[in-house]
């Protein structure tokens, strides 16, 4: 489904965000901002555990943007193709292993690939010029499609498979960051990380103890800064 405001006089460049809800989307939001673009926002349902949770987020966030510009896309067929434990209930998620460098059973297979195309496809409706995502390689969970290698290839697909007029570049702004630069990137642009969401278990209280939650948890430790979230535990990770 597509929000779009009746009119909008703004003349600032579009750039298209991929706004899961979690704190490094929310982080890439506030950079599109704070660099003086008008946020068109993009969130996927995809059978994940926690998909009503993750989209309340994104729209949370949005508002707090003022985002006229919202598209949310049913990509359940992940769920169907399966072979990640966000999407397969017979997957049991991993506890956290913050020193793992092997792809962990959350890895959905190419799944940003899939996000990226359908992005490229609004970014050009929209004429927008930017495409934020927010992939971490540093202090992340091993995912080959979080890599800045494969977003430069990924780049090359979106010169040569869109128009010759078209315009759209890539922007990983916390791609190098550990998640502790990502907090206090975070904390720096008032991003509304209250808002945000990154548990890969649960809906109503985030867990603690999943992979996500203990990147988060550790991050915020380092940068500092209180996490504002609810948890059903916090422990320390190191």
């Amino acid at each position: 489904m597509i929000h779009n405001s009746s009119h909008d006089s703004s003349k600032k460049p579009i750039a298209v965000v991929l706004l899961s809800g979690g704190m490094d989307s929310t982080v890439c939001a506030a950079t599109a901002h704070a660099e003086g673009y008008e946020i068109a926002a993009l969130h996927l349902n995809y059978g994940q555990r926690t998909q009503e949770r993750e989209l309340k987020a994104f729209h949370d966030v949005a508002d707090f943007y003022g985002v006229t510009k919202r598209l949310v896309v049913d990509v359940s067929h992940f769920a169907a193709i399966g072979g990640s434990s966000l999407t397969d209930t017979a997957i049991e998620v991993s506890s956290p292993d913050l020193a793992n460098t092997s792809v962990p059973t959350s890895y959905v297979p190419f799944r940003n690939a899939n996000i990226l195309s359908i992005a490229v496809s609004w970014a050009e409706v929209l004429k927008a010029t930017a495409l934020y995502i927010g992939a971490v390689e540093e202090d992340g969970s091993g995912y080959p499609d979080c890599r800045q290698e494969f977003y430069d290839a990924f780049q090359r697909v979106i010169d040569t498979g869109t128009k010759p007029e078209t315009r759209i570049v890539i922007k990983t702004p916390v791609i190098t960051f550990a998640k502790k630069d990502i907090a206090r990137r975070g904390s720096e642009l008032g991003a509304p990380l209250h808002l945000t969401w990154s548990c890969y278990k649960r809906n109503d209280f985030a867990c603690g103890e999943c992979d996500s939650c203990a990147l988060r948890l550790r991050g915020f430790r380092l940068a500092g800064l209180e996490d504002p979230i609810l948890y059903v535990t916090r422990p320390v990770y190191d």
